[in-house]
């Protein structure tokens, strides 16, 4: 099996490889693919020398699988390219996700759902993903009717520029700007562009794709704000829910739950942080409290590493898949 990493040396793509590397994905050969300006560069991986290639060059190896990093822009180009010539694309990027025709998927939760017909699956947006592994099994034994949820999103989701951002004001260095705005000892309430209804686009993702993956006729609001931590996303989320629920119940759901941890002790000061979400695969889960305001509703707090379950190793998870059921 021939594999295609596009946009191999972005922040997610490096991310992509640790995860290829650690869950020991199986391929006969790995294709490095990064901008023009990079091919022949020699990228030291598992023990060996690969040559950076472009996109067009990895085309004419006719990858089995290629997993997109690279932006909406290069995915809306080059992605159809590579399902005309039967390459199976993985795309992290916002452009088929609401895509009609293309499935969005949680290995998860709707991972059967993927066909040997699928040339294009998308990836679900980083603060999506964690909320709905966490919301999913409630969604199926309660079922949800509403969600309000406010994110407090780390700088890696906007990649290696927000990063420089933050250490050039921390050390006191002038330099580019990722944001409007100072991120160091700030928070900034606004993620992505701002659409004509008030919300920004990462805060009408939450929402679309909610509907999409979970159920159409859930109601989501969302706040999305970006603050100068590094480990991962974090979010608050208070539910509504069909039935009435037992606090313990839905503790015990989602420690039953792939791929999500209970971290839940107040009495020790034990709840999910970004720091110590970082290089993790698990959303871990916490803060599990009724919501004295409203009947059948509760509060709970998801944290997750959005460079890994929010974007890589879902990524990794899907390719694992389509590998197993299909080649």
């Amino acid at each position: 099996m021939k594999l295609a990493v596009v946009g191999a040396t972005g922040m997610v793509g490096t991310v992509m490889l640790d995860v290829l590397k650690e869950r020991k994905f199986q391929y006969d050969e790995l294709l490095l693919v990064a901008s023009k300006k990079s091919v022949g560069k020699l990228i030291d991986y598992c023990g060996e020398k690969y040559s950076l290639i472009d996109v067009e060059m990895a085309i004419e190896k006719k990858p089995d699988i290629a997993i997109f990093s690279a932006g909406g822009d290069t995915s809306l180009k080059w992605a159809p390219k590579f399902a005309e010539i039967g390459t199976i694309v993985i795309d992290n990027s916002s452009a088929w996700r609401m895509d009609p025709s293309k499935k969005l998927i949680i290995p998860e939760i709707n991972g059967d759902l993927i066909s040997k017909e699928d040339k294009i699956i998308a990836n679900p947006n980083c603060s999506t993903i964690q909320m709905l592994m966490a919301l999913s099994p409630i969604h199926n034994k309660f079922g949800i009717k509403r969600v309000i949820v406010s994110t407090y999103q780390s700088i890696t989701g906007t990649g290696v520029k927000a990063v420089q951002q933050l250490e050039n004001e921390y050390n006191n260095i002038e330099g580019e700007m990722a944001y409007n705005y100072q991120i160091h000892q700030n928070a900034i309430p606004q993620c992505d562009d701002f659409l004509d209804n008030g919300y920004t686009k990462e805060e009408m993702k939450l929402s679309n794709e909610t509907n999409k993956i979970l159920d159409p006729n859930i109601k989501v609001s969302a706040t999305a704000v970006r603050i100068p931590v590094m480990g991962g996303h974090s979010e608050s989320v208070n539910l509504e829910l069909n039935k009435s629920f037992d606090v313990g119940e839905i503790t015990s759901l989602l420690t039953d739950t792939e791929g999500v941890t209970v971290k839940d002790d107040i009495s020790n000061f034990e709840y999910p942080m970004p720091f110590y979400s970082k290089n993790q695969d698990e959303v871990f889960v916490g803060r599990i409290r009724k919501d004295f305001s409203q009947e059948n509703s509760l509060n709970m707090w998801i944290v997750a590493d959005n460079l890994r379950k929010g974007a890589a190793t879902n990524a990794v998870q899907i390719a694992e898949k389509i590998t197993k059921d299909f080649f």
